[in-house]
């Protein structure tokens, strides 16, 4: 599983490996146990990290697998990708707005003397 931290967020709680390692531990539980219910909490526990942060990285590995309906990382990092394009680009369209209208009214100012 790829490291999906936050963009926002410079340094992860949780190191990119423990998360794939903990990730792979709940698939491997389930597969031994043959139930979904109590793998995450218990491979949680064994490793120090919080349920919901887990549950989520299971849920997004599912996803990334092709087992679960949803937005992949990669999707997911693409679209981030996109939308900070587009702000950049509506950015340097009101500059360039910005521009034309001040060098046109430039302009009729010379045109008038």
């Amino acid at each position: 599983m790829p490291d999906n931290a936050s963009s926002h967020n410079p340094s992860p709680r949780y190191p990119a490996e423990l998360k794939e390692r903990a990730v792979r531990m709940v698939f491997e539980t389930i597969e031994q146990t043959g139930e979904r219910t109590g793998a995450v909490a218990r491979v949680a526990r064994s490793l120090g990290i919080g349920v919901e942060s887990l549950r989520k990285w299971v849920h997004q590995a599912e996803i990334d697998r092709g087992n679960r309906a949803g937005l992949t990382t990669e999707e997911r990092r693409r679209i981030v990708e996109l939308e900070r394009e587009n702000r950049e680009l509506r950015r340097a369209n009101e500059i360039l707005k910005s521009a034309a209208i001040f060098f046109g009214a430039e302009l009729d100012r010379r045109s008038t003397k």
